[in-house]
């Protein structure tokens, strides 16, 4: 049979290992068996990727004298209620804080629960806490499980890191409708998802390549900020960005058209 074939026959062999084991399974990441929160899975698998799953370790209940506004964290989750420390800001209130580590599930935030809730939820919950107090959260550590384990390479030079995934053809997974097979993002799309990605980050304290890509697919045939604002409300209005943001969006997806990024 074809590539794309077998591909879905090992992503269905996949799909029942998480329905047998959804209970423990924190989050995937693609070509690593590494707690690599820049490898996360998410819409986009391409045609020889692997996946590896990360499953729920140490349970952790911590507590964090709020001494500034910024934490120095970022968050992420893996688009079924489960919200991640995705980096951590060196030298910040979080960076001192010794046992909360990049890739911790955060369970709850001074006893109350956050799963369910997407990253940007999370991160408006904390950047709310109050300057000058204590709060608790409770974490779930991702197990090390397989961290001497190396994927095998195809035809790689040794010492080297392993480059799967070559071809330009991508799975794209939908939570409705069925799996299509896409080419990749174009540079132009590449370099404004990317931007879009930071500016997330910058205004919100999260990074989602998903929701940048669907800002970028808004945006990139708008002819003035006006008419992509009235667009981006209609397709992400729940999210309610400042006008700034918005505005530092279109400049972004302008500049990666004119290839200045």
């Amino acid at each position: 049979c074809c590539n794309v074939s077998k591909h879905c026959c090992s992503i269905l062999h996949v799909s029942i290992g998480f329905l047998q084991n959804i209970h423990c399974i924190l989050f995937c990441t693609l070509n690593t068996h590494r707690i690599d929160m820049e490898k996360l899975l998410g819409g986009q698998i391409g045609l020889e990727d692997f996946i590896f799953a990360h499953t729920k370790g140490l349970k952790k209940e911590v507590d964090v004298f709020k001494a500034e506004d910024a934490l120095g964290l970022t968050i992420t989750d893996n688009g079924a209620g489960f919200a991640f420390i995705k980096r951590i800001k060196e030298n910040s209130i979080i960076d001192r804080v010794k046992v909360i580590l990049v890739g911790d599930h955060i369970e709850s935030i001074n006893g109350q629960g956050v799963v369910g809730c997407r990253h940007y939820e999370v991160a408006k919950m904390l950047k709310e806490l109050p300057k000058g107090q204590t709060f608790t959260l409770k974490l779930v550590e991702t197990t090390k499980a397989f961290e001497a384990i190396e994927p095998r390479s195809r035809g790689a030079r040794p010492g080297g890191e392993a480059k799967i995934g070559t071809g330009r053809g991508t799975l794209r997974l939908r939570s409705k409708g069925p799996a299509t097979v896409e080419e990749l993002p174009t540079e132009f799309e590449e370099k404004a998802i990317a931007k879009v990605d930071d500016l997330l980050e910058s205004y919100m304290g999260i990074r989602d390549t998903e929701l940048a890509a669907t800002m970028v697919e808004v945006g990139k045939d708008k002819k003035n900020p006006d008419e992509f604002a009235v667009a981006l409300d209609e397709a992400l209005g729940d999210f309610a960005f400042p006008d700034e943001f918005v505005f530092d969006i279109w400049g972004a997806i302008g500049d990666a058209k004119k290839g200045r990024l």
